[in-house]
């Protein structure tokens, strides 16, 4: 082990900097599909920015949304391929694999095939906060944020030797398998929670039906992401915005990613259910930490701590329900008002304390998987940093809104000292119009 960290460490010495059109065609072949994703999210078997997120390409829609039997294209994806979102999460990619071989690229996605190892690094290298600050400079946004196929090709990079670039495949791929070991389990184990409150309720118990106001404390979030000011140093609490609680695989969050001041009677104590709607239903998450919630989403306290996991779970089964009571575009209005009149199946109270011995050590399972997996993710970002470091320059967020948006980086750099360094710096240059961000 210690032969093949010194390999990867001697590396830096021969990390060339080039790009896809020094490469030339012969090497590395670039082109983007030719449907707009309007019609390609509804077409069978296309990729539109939409399916590419989290380095991978999302399994199809449950209706079956499988290529048919047209002769293969431009944009026709190949195994081994990478997928660049050009529109809107612009710099995000992802491999594709056999499930994907065959389906069609829409117009926001640029196809790059090359040998595996060129296509490997540049899907680890767009990851890196240096380049993803480089696409941030270059991204136009007369509609949505956008990044053209030509500033692809002219993207300059570093290219370590091949044993490094192995290396570091071997080891972000370890890191994904087992991110997504933790998550299925943590999924599993809160769905198992799921069965047996379904369970409960459909016995033949007399179990009565309360409004939620009678069982636990809802309260509204208010102001917004822009109005928060910035970061604290200590002691400072998580901010929770209706996005941050969407898709979460489980309801567990270790930690959110906007934080606010710590102020007496404003943050809510671990335990306390937050709530958001959008048109797909209610989204949940209970908390690990002390929180405070922005407008629309609800803080939900139960009266007695030892009902969260049964009044979690009635939530769980009641999102449908929950988004009807929500107004606004998309049903992501939601206040503690409405919430109040939800009428919920509420057991005696043995039921509730047995449900609460199954359920709560699968909840404690689910939170230890999510504290995993949050750790996995730093390490990822530690490895992200130092191939930046080591590629000559480590380029971060150092404001606010950098820190706090999902993942846009900023213009800052911290040049780090690189042994045998050109002069050339790596990742992307000046936009192909001629003008840099600070021109526009």
């Amino acid at each position: 082990m210690e032969a093949e960290a010194d390999r990867v460490e001697f590396g830096t010495t021969a990390w060339r900097t080039t790009s896809i059109e020094i490469e030339g065609v012969r090497k590395i072949h670039t082109t983007c599909g030719f449907l707009d994703d309007k019609t390609a999210d509804k077409a069978p078997g296309v990729v539109s920015s939409t399916f590419v997120r989290g380095g991978k390409i999302l399994p199809a829609p449950a209706n079956g949304c499988w290529p048919g039997e047209a002769p293969p294209t431009r944009a026709t994806l190949r195994e081994g391929d990478l997928a660049v979102v050009l529109v809107r999460r612009v710099g995000e990619s992802a491999l594709v694999t056999p499930e994907h071989a065959g389906w069609t690229a829409a117009r926001s996605i640029g196809i790059v095939r090359a040998e595996p190892l060129i296509v490997r690094w540049l899907h680890i290298w767009l990851q890196t906060p240096t380049a993803k600050a480089r696409i941030d400079e270059d991204v136009t946004a007369h509609v949505e944020p956008t990044v053209s196929l030509d500033t692809l090709r002219q993207m300059l990079f570093p290219l370590p030797p091949p044993d490094v670039i192995s290396a570091y495949h071997r080891a972000f791929s370890l890191i994904e398998e087992m991110i997504s070991l933790y998550r299925e389990t943590a999924r599993t184990a809160v769905a198992l929670a799921d069965a047996l409150h379904d369970d409960v309720v459909s016995s033949d118990g007399p179990w009565e039906t309360r409004s939620l106001a009678e069982v636990a404390k809802p309260e509204t979030g208010k102001g917004s992401e822009r109005s928060l000011p910035p970061p604290p140093l200590e002691p400072s609490a998580d901010v929770i915005a209706p996005r941050d609680l969407y898709d979460l695989p489980t309801p567990h969050v270790p930690r959110f990613r906007l934080s606010g001041l710590a102020e007496a009677g404003e943050s809510h104590p671990p335990g306390t259910i937050m709530l958001s709607t959008r048109s797909d239903g209610a989204h949940t998450a209970v908390l690990s930490r002390p929180a405070t919630p922005l407008r629309s989403v609800v803080a939900i306290r139960p009266a007695e701590d030892d009902d969260r996991w049964w009044l979690l779970h009635e939530l769980r089964s009641r999102s449908s329900d929950i988004a009807r009571l929500a107004q606004g575009r998309n049903s992501r209005e939601i206040s503690s008002l409405a919430l109040r009149r939800l009428k919920i199946t509420w057991p005696d109270r043995f039921s509730r304390a047995e449900f609460r011995k199954a359920a709560g050590p699968l909840h404690e399972a689910a939170q230890l998987l999510a504290s995993r997996v949050a750790t996995l993710h730093d390490l990822r970002n530690a490895l992200l940093r130092d191939i930046s470091a080591k590629a000559g320059t480590l380029r971060e967020p150092t404001d606010r809104s950098a820190r706090q948006s999902a993942g846009a980086p900023h213009r800052a750099e911290i040049l780090a000292s690189h042994v045998g360094r050109t002069g050339h710096e790596s990742g992307w240059p000046r936009s192909i119009d001629g003008h840099t961000s600070e021109d526009r």
